[in-house]
């Protein structure tokens, strides 16, 4: 079973207040309306070029990243990320366990069409899940059924283990049709250029400017209150800020450096954003190179730095401390919480604490600095230094584990330089966001699952930890049936990263999410989190996404 990534970071460009004054505003092309109701703007990726290519199995593709595809295609349930575990039944109407969590069957949707007419049928849901066993390529989140049947309006899918915590993985793939993609040769290079899918909206007209969705005819819930989603290309995150902070842009999701002042107080009745907490970021250590590999210099490290103060400046007031030593989220999986909840840390920096703990292992401070059998304590903290939050969350780290005796420095990177090293375990300590999902799980089978970092390709447990007890704890968690089960069986996991650190949790990792309710009403907000409101594709499978769930609670004003 593999975690869901929660795709966190944005290369960013602050929008300043000069640009605004001088009036350097984005002129938008029109956009195309098919009723009297303007058009929904969104903007989740700014794109240098796009193509005609709505593949919801191909991440590159530009329409992607925009969040476009997650409304032309759907997936059998839909999550509300922001207040786990709480689904909604969409093509299938519901789904039973059976064989200790190693089946799983679906009742299947009837009455629903395809956007070019053609029924939507169980065959297609076999289909599509076959097609993810013959390429695995289009396979992102590893579901691997041993068999795929249908019987009446029922779809079952067969595991070799139990797979109570991968609802989500295998419950958000997303649907594709038959008819279509079973002559289309090899669907991770397939150009989809005229979607055709059970969504709401549909391809209306595509420009290198821009594309427009319209409504779909056939929808399944009817027709949507917006009849036009406008999809508008900006070339960098400046411009979408520009746009957005300019009222050309309804719905957005980026990182925003003084967002209140430069965006909300210009038009507080209108202007809106609720960052929920869909993860965690960390500080992780690589435990196989010294002195990150030193429990008391993560110990050090975690007493050290002041998360409030990270939380503040680093990531501009938008996301929160963590203070469960555990790394796990809330009040996301405040469900889970229950038997580690004392388990906490300290909210600001304790130097002296830090100090403490070194001095009490035989560490000895000489010159400012701590050393041990003649080596000091000298650590590079790396990232990216276009993730500007987090080069800033790093400065500030290195500052207060100065303070408290250790050599820090922050040693900003290139993104693929970053991704590189941190795959192949060339570092000694970054910041990372953690795997979202539905479950704890996803969560701490990122940080803990030993085979996701073997050799030089790690796509988790970057910190390179392997322990045989806590995979067989995972395998535990995954087993899991109920709410009540799961919550025991993360115990020992919460207990091992609280008294270990693995990884050092920082702050809350943001679904980032800024509206303009000038034009459209019902947004999701933390008093009605009925989804997350990022606006992307992403969350719920491939191609598939919660966006949709949103656009279809929106109306126009």
């Amino acid at each position: 079973m593999k975690g869901k990534t929660l795709h966190h970071r944005k290369v960013i460009a602050a929008a300043t207040a000069s640009l605004l004054s001088a009036g350097l505003l984005t002129v938008l092309p029109a956009a195309s309306s098919s009723a009297s109701s303007p058009p929904l703007i969104m903007e989740s990726s700014p794109e240098n070029t796009i193509t005609q290519d709505f593949n919801p199995l191909a991440p590159t593709a530009a329409p992607y990243g925009m969040g476009a595809t997650g409304l032309i295609y759907e997936p059998l349930i839909q999550f509300d990320l922001a207040a786990p575990p709480k689904y909604y039944p969409w093509l299938a109407t519901k789904f039973a366990w059976s064989n200790g969590g190693k089946s799983i069957t679906f009742t299947i949707r009837s009455g629903v069409k395809w956007n070019d007419g053609t029924p939507f049928t169980p065959a297609d849901v076999v289909f599509t899940f076959n097609l993810m066993k013959k390429y695995p390529a289009i396979n992102f989140d590893g579901v691997d059924p041993t068999s795929v049947t249908s019987s009446g309006d029922t779809v079952t899918l067969t595991f070799a283990t139990a797979q109570y915590t991968n609802l989500e993985n295998i419950a958000g793939t997303v649907v594709l049709p038959q008819h279509i993609w079973a002559s289309v040769g090899n669907p991770a290079t397939y150009t989809d250029a005229n979607p055709v899918g059970t969504g709401p909206w549909m391809l209306s007209t595509f420009t290198p400017e821009g594309f427009t969705l319209k409504a779909n005819p056939n929808y399944w819930q009817g027709a949507p209150k917006i009849q036009d989603v406008y999809f508008p290309v900006y070339t960098s995150n400046t411009g979408a800020l520009t746009a957005l902070f300019g009222g050309q842009i309804d719905w957005t999701g980026n990182f925003i450096p003084g967002l209140q002042k430069d965006f909300v107080d210009k038009a507080p009745q209108y202007h809106g954003y609720w960052e929920a907490p869909g993860g965690t970021n960390s500080l992780e250590p690589n435990l196989t190179e010294w002195p990150t590999n030193q429990l008391a210099v993560r110990q050090a490290i975690s007493a050290a730095v002041n998360r409030t103060l990270i939380a503040d400046e680093g990531e501009a007031g938008l996301e929160d401390p963590v203070t469960s030593a555990t790394g796990l989220t809330l009040p996301t999986f405040s469900a889970w919480d229950a038997p580690v909840a004392s388990l906490t840390n300290s909210a600001t920096a304790q130097a002296a604490k830090a100090r403490s703990i070194l001095e009490k292992a035989g560490y000895t401070l000489k010159g400012g600095y701590f050393y041990l059998n003649g080596k000091e304590v000298t650590i590079s903290i790396v990232d990216p230094s276009s993730y500007t939050d987090y080069a800033d969350d790093d400065a500030l780290a290195a500052q207060e584990l100065k303070a408290a005796g250790i050599n820090a420095t922050f040693d900003g990177l290139t993104v693929s330089a970053w991704n590189q090293d941190v795959a192949s375990g060339d570092f000694q300590l970054t910041m990372h966001w953690s795997n979202g999902g539905l479950t704890p799980y996803n969560e701490f089978d990122g940080w803990l699952d030993s085979s996701l970092a073997t050799g030089k390709n790690a796509t988790g447990d970057y910190e390179r930890l392997n322990s045989p007890a806590l995979d067989a704890d995972l395998a535990k968690l995954a087993a899991a049936p109920t709410l009540a089960a799961q919550t025991a069986a993360l115990a020992p996991l919460a207990d091992y990263v609280a008294a270990n650190l693995p990884i050092i949790p920082m702050t809350t990792a943001s679904e980032w999410f800024e509206y303009n309710s000038q034009r459209f009403v019902g947004w999701p907000t933390q008093a009605n989190p009925y989804e997350t409101g990022q606006p992307s594709g992403e969350n719920n499978g491939p191609g598939s996404g919660t966006d949709e769930v949103v656009a279809l609670h929106l109306s126009p004003r």
